[in-house]
């Protein structure tokens, strides 16, 4: 007799599988392969799949009085952002025109604009009202199929307004539908009252933040904003030294903007990512190997900030180097989709559609510490699931500028129709 189960998917044209994910990361060759079935479907019960195959099989050994047909579409694991900056007050639209008109972001920033003018407004604001705004961008963000999401702090600069913004991402990961992973990014700038004192504030995020948000047990991460201009490496090696001492395993910001040297400084204090890598030397790229750190690229910045260049993510998969994909939201950077990840890095990256499905799937959930869970859909792992309105995943990066995620499944429940909204 057939066991009873939650929920029955079936019929997908392709059913992508990325079997074997939680043994790893896809390096190299290996993100091509998806582990596709045709007319595929899987069975669901209490949050969590299990079993996978085709139609006529399952059907056998499962019932459900819930049941989704997937014929003539994608059935994929929900896409995992692995860099995000969802909790902040104010907008920064009236830089979008400085830069059209040639301004780069670190003069913005030398004139007391970019991430030091969103310090001002979100220190000025409630943590009711960054809440409100975070849990709108996460509604955008689920409609478009991201499941889980990274996101960090890094707008408060002061301890009280740091603790303000993590504690904000508990309440989103806590009342959303998408999970929240929070990363302290206390050295994400250099705020004012501490201007020409850099080596202050690297010791009030040393010695005051970083205790007080491991006693609160608020971030998983702890990143830093590695860059000319903002923290050296000397003083981002610290930084990161000090987040493992309080149990927070390191992220870095690296050679978004130069060639500082901070794929380096990732592969030297094993960071579980290393993200933007722009400008990263073949030295940094060899070592990021050696030392199996995600590399998170950020498309999205890059056209955001139009800077008219992009990580190498052909010279990164070459080397063997887990590659992820991240939207990098942010208020300079308005990208809620990683379909818009995929497109960019398609174009602009030429990552294949393939590659572009591992990297912000399963590859993405290994640079947050969440490969063994989801990111790919395996016996026993979470059921989080976007099913595309399209017959093949290469239609990611392909047809953009649209919305082609049709239904969300996140822990085994039906939590998107964008279909009943057509």
């Amino acid at each position: 007799m057939p066991s009873r189960i939650d929920l029955l998917i079936e019929n997908a044209a392709e059913l992508l599988t990325l079997r074997g994910g939680s043994l790893g990361p896809f390096v190299g060759r290996r993100m091509g392969e998806l582990g596709v079935i045709h007319k595929g479907s899987l069975a669901i019960h209490e949050g969590r799949i299990v079993a996978i195959g085709t139609g006529r099989r399952l059907r056998k050994k499962f019932e459900s009085e819930r049941g989704i047909d997937a014929t003539g579409k994608v059935v994929m694991p929900g896409f995992i952002d692995p860099h995000t900056h969802i909790v902040f007050a104010g907008y920064r639209e009236e830089e979008f025109e400085m830069r059209i008109k040639g301004v780069p972001y670190m003069e913005l920033l030398r004139r007391g604009g970019g991430i030091l003018k969103t310090v001002k407004e979100t220190r000025r604001a409630t943590e009711s009202h960054l809440l409100k705004n975070t849990m709108k961008t996460l509604d955008i963000m689920l409609k478009h199929g991201t499941t889980t999401a990274e996101a960090k702090s890094g707008y408060g600069l002061k301890i009280e307004d740091e603790i303000k913004c993590l504690r904000v991402l508990r309440k989103a990961d806590d009342e959303h539908q998408v999970d929240v992973t929070p990363t302290f990014l206390g050295a994400h700038a250099v705020p004012r009252e501490f201007e020409g004192c850099v080596g202050e504030y690297v010791d009030t995020v040393v010695e005051e933040m970083l205790p007080k948000v491991k006693e609160l047990n608020l971030a998983k991460f702890c990143d830093v904003f590695c860059e000319k201009g903002v923290f050296n490496i000397d003083q981002s090696r610290r930084i990161l030294l000090a987040g493992s001492e309080h149990g927070l395993t390191p992220k870095i910001h690296a050679d978004e903007m130069t060639p500082l040297g901070g794929a380096e400084l990732a592969a030297e204090v094993r960071a579980i990512s290393a993200d933007h890598l722009v400008f990263a030397s073949e030295k940094g790229i060899k070592e990021l190997a050696m030392a199996s750190v995600c590399a998170v690229l950020l498309p999205c910045a890059s056209f955001a900030q139009m800077l008219g260049k992009y990580a190498d993510a052909r010279g990164l998969i070459k080397r063997n180097v887990p590659v992820a994909l991240g939207t990098d939201y942010n208020p300079s950077c308005q990208a809620v989709s990683q379909q818009l990840s995929i497109a960019l890095a398609c174009h602009e990256m030429r990552m294949t559609p393939s590659e572009c499905v591992a990297a912000s799937t399963i590859n993405a959930a290994h640079a947050i510490g969440l490969g063994q869970e989801i990111g790919s859909l395996e016996i026993g792992k979470k059921a989080d699931i976007a099913i595309l309105g399209v017959p093949s995943h290469r239609f990611l990066g392909y047809r953009f500028g649209v919305n082609l995620v049709e239904k969300v499944v996140k822990n085994g429940k039906l939590v998107v129709d964008n279909s009943a909204d057509s």
